[in-house]
């Protein structure tokens, strides 16, 4: 039976991936260190790893709750520790009197530096406080890179993985009535825009469900979904309420703060 009929066929590139990873492991006797890795591929390393007697894995990304997680992949002689992961967190200072900084401005400020998403792992709000976790192998880069976000000027600071802030999700609520659940519909609605604009950026790959990225625009949303769409940033189907006198859908979303 083959591994990949478990799995979206967009997801292949990424199941090869992590078996080139075990075969590493297994042959060099050696331990593996991954990219930061999102929800879902965490998922599909521990489908694909399962109980391989041989080779053991561990998820961390910083903090208990953190989102993104670097995966180390090791035999089972190996004693691991927190400095295995090769982990910096960032505290970023900036004009705060002046300035005020979103998710979406740090994250494509991050992006403009011509690094990958994988190299990042969660940034962190707390009150006008922001931090975000880098790999170790990227912190130089980063210093040299990162001098300002959106117009504001900014400097980096590196704090120690206890100093982390506790992060949490902020979602600001809004009631949407769209006319079905497809996800072209739902994005439409959240974020006023029209459907042929949702359906090209759904087409184009650029839009996200749970992590995973959906190209087919009659894909059904349900309650708990978490949609991103690149350059919207992401948001949250909170409830669904049901059906207005009109057969249109009421729900509750909630955008990123």
């Amino acid at each position: 039976m083959s591994i990949y009929q478990h799995f979206r066929p967009e997801e292949r590139e990424f199941i090869d991936q992590v078996l080139q990873w075990r075969s590493f492991v297994e042959n060099t006797y050696a331990p593996k260190l991954t990219d930061f890795l999102d929800p879902r591929e965490q998922q599909i390393l521990q489908s694909v790893i399962g109980q391989a007697n041989d080779v053991s894995f561990c998820f961390f990304g910083g903090t208990e709750g953190a989102e993104r997680k670097r995966t180390l992949l090791y035999p089972d002689y190996y004693v691991i520790s927190e400095e295995d992961f090769q982990l910096q967190l960032f505290e970023i200072d900036y004009p705060r009197k002046f300035v005020t900084i979103e998710h979406p401005q740090v994250l494509g400020s991050l992006m403009g530096m011509g690094l990958t998403r994988r190299k990042f792992g969660d940034i962190l709000f707390e009150e006008d406080r922001i931090q975000f976790f880098a790999a170790q192998e990227v912190v130089d880069y980063i210093k040299l890179q990162l001098t300002s976000i959106g117009r504001a000027s900014i400097s980096l600071k590196e704090v120690s993985l206890q100093e982390a802030l506790k992060d949490e999700e902020e979602w600001k609520e809004q009631s949407v009535t769209v006319s079905s659940l497809r996800l072209d519909t739902v994005i439409s609605g959240v974020h006023n825009i029209s459907r042929q604009k949702s359906q090209l950026y759904i087409q184009q790959g650029l839009v996200k469900i749970n992590w995973t990225t959906i190209e087919n625009p009659a894909f059904d949303c349900g309650e708990g979904d978490v949609i991103s769409v690149r350059g919207f940033g992401r948001s949250k189907v909170i409830t669904i309420e049901g059906k207005t006198k009109k057969d249109k859908w009421r729900m509750t979303v909630g955008k990123q703060k």
